[in-house]
């Protein structure tokens, strides 16, 4: 699986060329469920080309589809599904993003992107990283209360091999022998005398040391800074401390597994996590409504629509609560005027997905909440910065 990182999320969210192609589909993991999804796919593609032919006639249709036409013939892509999919495609770039959570089949296609199914996965505040230690290999995985999966780790060594790569320490003790014979000058009775450089338990640790040190500066570059995920160690007993200890990643968790990861299928090892996570998540979803509802007191908050639109487009908003799920079809205008519809559809817009865009474009932070957690009925509920 590919990790989703916040810049990507803002690319996606500025200006494209028109039309703006979003796709969204469930998919499945295994068969012969995920059977039906290359079909399901094909058919979502004959209503682009007719949304295409209907709302820009002067598009090279046949272009367009091009790249998901090459998509629905990969038979090895649709092997291996998560719970969703999204595709964001325009004129210069066309984007696949394996969702971990089922999504309602949809397609838009619009002058800009809809991005408020990608948001609710995004957003949520369940997601975790594991990362799966021992001293000769390092994975990372991503994922919440329902599903994880093993992420690409982009420009990390995974291996103290490529870690090290020269560096790496001799696997045999080096000796000097020399030969002696009894009552000869060694003094060692008809042996050989090995003079050792080191031990070999030295050499193991000093490499184990800088292996752990090379993949912490690679995760936190290139995962935990990107993504702003809580960070979760597994690995066994002994190799947590020496970890730690090198470990300059402020996203890493304080409790970790205590067990060799290889040794769980992928849903024993979430379960494990999420024994971890979960305190954290509930802690962190009471703090934010706690804050909500003392700025709301002191109106520096609100659940309003109207008065939380007016207050994203202008940077006011500092935290967004967005209930998870909900729709409200209408618009949000460039001053901050919601226009309500009664008609639901792909071509009707979201009035949530467009307060929470510019909650984003304003470099404010959007939490997507499960709806029985919310602190009111609107919708949503936001804290401002002044």
């Amino acid at each position: 699986m590919r990790q989703v990182s916040t810049a990507q999320l803002q690319h996606w969210l500025a200006a494209h060329e028109p039309p703006c192609i979003s796709l969204y589909q469930p998919t499945h993991r295994r068969h012969p469920d995920n059977a039906q999804d290359p079909i399901r796919f094909r058919n979502l593609l004959k209503t682009i080309a007719t949304s295409l032919h209907e709302a820009y006639p002067s598009v090279d249709v046949a272009a367009r589809l091009a790249p998901f036409e090459k998509l629905a013939d990969d038979a090895e892509f649709w092997k291996y599904r998560t719970e969703g999919l999204a595709i964001l495609s325009s004129a210069s770039s066309f984007d696949v993003i394996d969702l971990q959570r089922p999504v309602s089949e949809l397609l838009v296609v619009a002058d800009s992107y809809h991005t408020k199914p990608l948001l609710r996965v995004m957003q949520s505040a369940d997601r975790f990283q594991v990362l799966a230690l021992n001293r000769h290999e390092a994975k990372l995985f991503e994922g919440n209360r329902d599903s994880l999966d093993q992420v690409a780790m982009a420009h990390v060594p995974t291996t103290i091999t490529d870690a090290l790569g020269d560096e790496l320490t001799e696997k045999s003790l080096s000796n000097a022998s020399y030969a002696g014979n009894a009552g000869g000058a060694s003094g060692h009775a008809g042996g050989a005398m090995h003079h050792g450089h080191g031990s070999r338990k030295d050499e193991v640790e000093v490499d184990t040391s800088r292996f752990f040190r090379v993949i912490d500066r690679g995760v936190l570059e290139h995962h935990s800074r990107p993504s702003g995920l809580p960070l979760m160690l597994a690995a066994l007993p002994e190799h947590h401390a020496p970890f730690r200890e090198v470990s300059h990643n402020p996203f890493l968790m304080e409790h970790g597994i205590a067990m060799n990861a290889d040794a769980l299928d992928l849903d024993e090892l979430r379960k494990e996590a999420w024994k971890h996570v979960e305190p954290l998540y509930l802690t962190r979803l009471g703090a934010l409504i706690d804050e909500f509802e003392a700025s709301r007191a002191r109106e520096r908050g609100s659940d309003d629509i109207w008065q939380v639109a007016e207050a994203a487009v202008s940077g006011r908003v500092a935290t967004l609560l967005v209930e998870a799920d909900r729709v409200i079809p209408g618009r949000l205008d460039p001053t901050g005027r919601v226009t309500l519809s009664e008609d639901v559809g792909p071509a009707i817009d979201d009035v949530l997905d467009d307060i929470a865009e510019h909650v984003l474009r304003k470099h404010g932070e959007v939490i997507v909440v499960p709806a029985a957690r919310m602190p009111g009925k609107s919708g949503l509920a936001a804290t401002y910065r002044y």
